[in-house]
């Protein structure tokens, strides 16, 4: 397997003579201007602007589920529009080709047949759905809204670290920053040359529209709950989108349809745009014990009288043992070289990736292949001879569990934290809006910071943060960028 991959870290700011990037000089130029108590008492205003609006997160890890205020931080991520373009383009082509995989998987089974994914990697894959087999969609879309996780290395080339395809989050997060740099950033972010984010609503929108094939169709948010974290969110997208925001108890199946309990009466529901897992969907097709869904939705969804986004069975596509082969896949299905790479990937499962794996436990990151959030993860370097003998135990008792990766130097931008102005590790996350008519993205997405010093884990559970992230237009005034690819 070919590693060979810089090890040194980009400044996304900097330059390696120490030049500003001239995408950078006017934020260059305010962080001049501007000491540390400035700083200080901006990312203060912008805390209490999150907290005000309630913007928040749930430490699962916690044992008491701490609430907490998602850390922000005032100087912004800056990425130059023609970078943005190849970030766009090849996030469509990703989508495009792990729909047409889905799809597939659920049918033909193509890929397989001609040896290129293994079948019991997909059988026996916890998150396969049997109910989904030989289901003829209206639309053959299974992932309305992916969230692509991207990280920038030391050759300065963009790494697709994972694809989130089941009920990605963090999107209110993007907006929000946005809305504080706007308000605390004026004069510094230019608006004629920055491009927007606010219209990830009405994209959203659009794309169910699309997908459903209805001029208006009544859209609920289907959440789990104020207990999950992330509600905030559920909310924050169901008002801007002008959806009802409903839990399980709010909705009833009658004669294969949904209908959502209103104060006029019974309202039909043509789309279920669902932040909940498979399992709790439905308990007459899944976990018998759920109380979050709602017995009969899959009926409905067979019988093509409701569409529920993302579509059930989703989350195989995402799973980290079917992550190495989306290049494949991209090939396979679409005929086209992949305009974003992987990050070279082991699978325990195999028994030469294992052997390489358990006896370089302290230079890789390996990672449960259903983990998410950042638990569950041995960061090679930073990890504890205990702690590496414990995980190796975990592998060798289940190793079709675990995938392993190089340890990324993920690129730095500067943070402000209490030391001041210091860098820290950042990723990137675009999200992706998929319709028969067109693949949709947020200009930039989510930019997720390690604020601890030499941390690579972004995750808010973690101990990360967010920053705003600015899509440079080239020139003033020049927008090409519409929102969509055709």
């Amino acid at each position: 397997m070919d590693t060979a991959i810089s090890s040194s870290f980009y400044n996304e700011m900097y330059l390696p003579d120490g030049q500003v990037r001239p995408a950078y000089q006017a934020v260059a130029d305010w962080l001049a201007r501007n000491g540390s108590s400035k700083l200080e008492t901006l990312n203060q205003q912008a805390l209490a602007m999150f907290y005000r609006k309630g913007v928040t997160f749930t430490v699962y890890s916690d044992a008491s589920n701490t609430e907490r205020v998602i850390p922000f931080d005032i100087i912004p991520r800056i990425i130059v529009q023609s970078e943005w373009q190849m970030l766009e383009a090849g996030c469509s082509q990703r989508i495009r080709a792990l729909n047409a995989f889905i799809h597939d998987i659920y049918h033909r089974r193509d890929i397989v047949r001609a040896n290129i994914i293994p079948a019991e990697q997909i059988l026996v894959n916890d998150c396969y759905e049997p109910w989904m087999q030989n289901l003829d969609l209206p639309q053959p879309i299974y992932a309305h809204i992916s969230g692509i996780d991207l990280v920038r290395h030391g050759n300065g080339e963009y790494y697709v670290l994972e694809d989130n395809l089941r009920t990605p989050s963090g999107v209110s997060y993007m907006l929000e920053s946005r809305l504080v740099s706007e308000r605390l950033l004026e004069g510094v972010l230019d608006t004629e040359r920055v491009l927007p984010v606010d219209n990830y609503p009405q994209m959203l929108y659009d794309s169910l529209s699309e997908c459903s094939g209805k001029d208006n169709p009544y859209i609920v948010v289907l959440t789990p709950g104020r207990y999950n974290s992330a509600y905030y969110e559920h909310a924050f997208l169901a008002r801007e989108m002008g959806a009802a925001l409903v839990h399980g108890y709010d909705l009833f199946v009658e004669n294969n349809y949904v209908y959502v309990r209103t104060v006029q009466g019974k309202q039909k529901v043509d789309i279920v745009y669902r932040r909940l897992d498979d399992a709790f969907l439905d308990p007459l097709a899944f976990r018998a014990d759920s109380i979050l869904g709602i017995p009969g939705l899959m009926a409905a969804y067979r019988c093509g009288n409701v569409m529920i986004a993302n579509a059930p069975g989703t989350g195989v596509a995402d799973d980290k043992s079917i992550y190495p082969y989306v290049g494949e896949m991209i090939r396979f299905y679409l005929g086209e070289e992949p305009i974003l790479h992987n990050v070279p990937t082991w699978l325990c499962r195999r028994p030469d990736d294992l052997a390489y794996v358990l006896a370089h436990l302290d230079e890789l990151v390996v990672k449960e292949t259903q983990g998410s959030g950042g638990y569950g993860m041995l960061i090679g370097p930073k990890s504890t001879r205990e702690e590496q003998t414990e995980y190796r135990k975990r592998i060798e008792a289940a190793p079709q569990n675990f995938i392993a990766q190089p340890t990324l130097a993920l690129s730095a931008c500067p943070t402000w934290v209490e030391e001041g102005i210091a860098p820290r590790h950042i990723d990137l996350r675009p999200f992706v809006l998929t319709s028969p008519e067109k693949v949709r993205l947020s200009a930039g997405g989510l930019t997720r910071v390690a604020l601890r010093e030499g941390s690579l884990v972004v995750n808010s559970s973690q101990g990360g943060g967010v920053k705003d992230t600015w899509v440079m237009c080239d020139a003033a005034g020049n927008r090409s960028n519409k929102g969509g690819l055709a």
